[in-house]
């Protein structure tokens, strides 16, 4: 140790080489003259071998170049060569320019021309000549550079992508995955077009107040990364329809954990929950178009999403062709689902064949504006790259159904050596000189980003160190807590004095009639069972509690179906019937009457009318048409006070099972599924001193505050109900016997109110 080494470390030294049986004397090497005098001494002579016959090496042993575990001295040959690349590290500062192409002046193709342009021939099994749309060079020069990291063993690639990548290290932070932080990085730089849509006047194409949800598919995106984002983004205004392949890549819906997965309904093509989700198959396509649309009021969706690709290891070089038919699949469902104005994002690799850029043409013609972009948090030595569209254009039915055609084709060439190599003619692809420019452009910017990050050795990648993108916090990913249902609803209701949800309703009776002297402060819905508030805490995971004093949460029993965590409800649990006769079901479903917390957004200060509106809007994100296993959840139907008339329309009797052959009240909804009414829930919607009244002279309704008789038109802000007080305040028109509401009811109790009692007083203080 040091300059002046005992004698000690020396014999120690030489103890433990000779313990090992490694030599017979010790020699060593070093800049300090002071070693050479303990070498000389242990019989060491200079230009004679190691060892006691003077038989050893006489040269010194070099350092090692062995990579891992793979045995001393490995040397990787493809890295000794000279590396004619010039590295140069561009800071701490990454600025992602977009580049749109130029707007397409073309027209939309008919189909009879479109079945023209596709060209059929032997299939290929190289892409070397495909330089049509790059230079020839710089073609050979990447697919050289692909096999770089052929001979580095698991632990070496990983440690090489992330000194390549700096934002490798950020992984999916509290994210599934990284594919995550891709579509996060994307959606920043395209300045939110998908979770926040706009149309070509800076419009919002979904406008939250207007009760609209964001519609959104996900393709060949398992397990779902990129639709965590969106649902982390949008919360529960949003509803997501997914279909990727069968398997060990499907969806993994309970592994997000930063949004809940309530909002999205993977949905497999044909034999819908139970389909194979391939992609490829026509009928599938068909298949998950009728659903979507018939989901979205045949308007289809805003936005699709689509990050298809599978493991081409082995045949890297080739993984645009192999790979050319997922590519055109998901532009078809594309085509397929989106509504006029909507945007699609799609991964790409490699876009040097005229199959490819064929597709990308006709993408080109079929939206407003067309990107190919590569986000920063993509791995720059690989070929991915999205091609991102915005604006779907009107009329693009042709080339769907193009696009249809080519896929069954390609469905018929499997296992034969004929193969579609063109969509589009090269002549059209090359003559429209914005498109081809673009496309050459984007091509011969990748492809040397490629070959600099895979040329480079993993020990010379600088590593750089840029942190996540400023719009994702920096937390990290936890497993949601499951809370106790009491303590979860304590910490959501703070503010709020829980007595207030032990309140019973008051009966309106005879005595009680004149509370509804202010028709128009009252809205009402049909009463079809008991009430309760029902906690959601994700998933399965629903609790509810009957409002009394002893605050018992019960897990919800016998029901199957899910809702968002951080969720507070007030329903009524009722069977609805189905059908007449022998052949009638009954089916146990969810009313909500009202709503608190909607998956962590607190809307009790809303307005009752608002705070229905919502609900709605929730219950059509939660909603599983494809699940006919599950319990449903449904909106009652609100009627105004003085509409009343128009609930006793859809009264009817009908013959119920049970019954014994007498027929019964029944209550029809929306459709033909019907349910035994109990009375009719009352609720005030105006706060005091406020009033709703009618102008006869501008035949307007206006607010008319008692107190300081004042007027006016506009909703004022202190006139709005919350839930607190709609509930205290609510009445129950209890219809039980002796109450007739019906014309074929013959008994009638003069003490209780009928329906002529409430009708009759509800004109006599209200006559518009």
């Amino acid at each position: 140790r040091g300059n002046n080494p005992s004698k000690k470390s020396t014999t120690v030294c030489e103890t433990l080489l000779f313990a090992f049986g490694c030599c017979d004397s010790l020699t060593v090497y070093t800049v300090n003259p002071f070693y050479s005098v303990y070498s000389m001494k242990m019989g060491y002579r200079e230009g004679a071998g190691l060892g006691k016959f003077e038989q050893g090496r006489k040269d010194i042993v070099e350092a090692s170049t062995q990579r891992g575990r793979r045995g001393l001295g490995l040397k990787l040959k493809v890295f000794d060569r000279e590396l004619n690349v010039q590295w140069q590290d561009d800071g701490q500062n990454v600025y992602e320019q977009v580049d749109w192409f130029p707007e397409c002046s073309v027209p939309v193709p008919d189909l009879v021309e479109l079945r023209d342009w596709m060209v059929i021939g032997k299939r290929k099994e190289e892409i070397e000549d495909e330089t049509e749309f790059c230079a020839g060079e710089l073609l050979k020069n990447m697919l050289r550079c692909k096999t770089v990291f052929d001979e580095l063993e698991g632990e070496e690639m990983r440690r090489a992508r992330t000194r390549s990548n700096p934002y490798e290290t950020i992984r999916g932070v509290f994210f599934l995955n990284r594919a995550a932080m891709k579509m996060a990085n994307i959606d920043h730089v395209f300045d939110y077009m998908f979770t926040n849509p706009k149309d070509s006047n800076g419009k919002p194409l979904v406008r939250d107040k207007d009760a609209e949800l964001l519609y959104f598919a996900d393709v060949c995106a398992g397990p779902g990364g990129f639709s965590e984002y969106v649902l982390w983004r949008r919360r529960w205004n949003a509803k997501g329809f997914g279909m990727t392949l069968k398997g060990p890549c499907d969806f993994k819906l309970e592994d997000f954990f930063a949004a809940s997965s309530e909002m999205f309904e993977p949905y497999y093509g044909e034999g819908g929950v139970d389909g194979d989700g391939d992609i490829t198959r026509p009928e599938n396509i068909s298949e998950f178009r009728r659903f979507v649309l018939e989901n979205t009021e045949r308007k289809g969706v805003h936005f699709i999403m689509a990050d298809g690709g599978f493991s081409v290891e082995g045949r890297e070089n080739l993984q645009e062709i192999l790979c050319k038919q997922l590519l055109l699949c998901q532009f078809l469902v594309a085509l397929s689902i989106l509504r006029t104005g909507g945007n699609f994002l799609c991964k790409t690799f490699d876009l040097f064949t005229p199959f490819s850029v064929g597709l990308i043409y006709l993408l080109y013609t079929s939206f407003e504006r067309v990107s190919l972009f590569k986000p920063v948090t993509s791995r720059p030595a690989n070929s991915e790259r999205y091609v991102v569209c915005r604006g779907l254009k009107p009329g693009i039915d042709a080339v769907r159904d193009y696009l249809f055609t080519v896929n069954q084709k390609l469905n018929q060439l499997k296992d034969t050596d004929q193969d579609v190599n063109m969509v589009v003619p090269l002549h059209v692809l090359k003559g429209n000189i914005d498109f081809y420019t673009n496309i050459v452009k984007s091509n011969e910017r990748c492809a040397p980003m490629q070959r600099k990050h895979k040329l480079m050795p993993p020990s010379l990648l600088p590593l750089s160190h840029h942190s996540c993108p400023q719009l994702i916090p920096d937390k990290a990913r936890v497993t949601p807590s499951t809370s106790d249902p009491k303590r979860k609803f304590y910490e959501l209701i703070q503010g709020s004095d829980p007595e207030t949800f032990s309140y019973k309703p008051t009966l309106l009776v005879p005595k009680t009639l004149d509370k509804i002297s202010h028709v128009l402060d009252y809205r009402c819905m049909v009463a079809g069972g008991e009430q309760f508030f029902l906690l959601g805490l994700g998933k399965s995971q629903i609790y509810i509690w009957d409002g009394s004093v002893s605050m018992r949460w019960k897990k919800l029993e016998n029901f199957k179906t899910e809702l968002p965590r951080e969720t507070l409800l007030f329903v009524e649990i009722i069977q609805e019937l189905k059908g007449e006769g022998k052949a009638q079901r009954r089916i146990s479903s969810i009313h909500i009457l009202d709503a608190l917390i909607l998956n962590g957004t607190d809307i009790r200060v809303q307005h009752f009318n608002q705070r229905i509106q919502m609900v709605e809007k929730f219950v059509k994100a939660v909603s599983k048409p494809s699940r006919s296993d599950m319990n449903p959840i449904r909106v009652k139907e609100v009627y105004r006070l003085e509409e009343m008339e128009r609930i006793f329309v859809r009264l009817e009797m009908k013959i119920t099972k049970g019954s014994g052959g007498m027929p019964r009240l029944s209550y029809t909804g929306r459709d033909d599924r019907h349910f035994l009414p109990t009375g009719l829930h009352i609720v005030k919607t105006v706060n005091d001193p406020w009033t709703m009244a009618y102008s006869k002279t501008s035949k307007r309704k206006y607010f008319y505050n008692i107190k300081t008789k004042e007027s006016t038109y506009e909703l004022p802000p202190d006139s709005i109900t919350p839930f607190h007080v709609c509930h205290f305040e609510r009445l129950l028109w209890a219809w039980e016997e002796g109450v007739r509401v019906h014309d074929s009811q013959t008994r009638c109790d003069s003490e209780k109110l009928s329906k002529e009692n409430v009708l009759s007083f509800i004109r006599l203080h209200y006559q518009p």
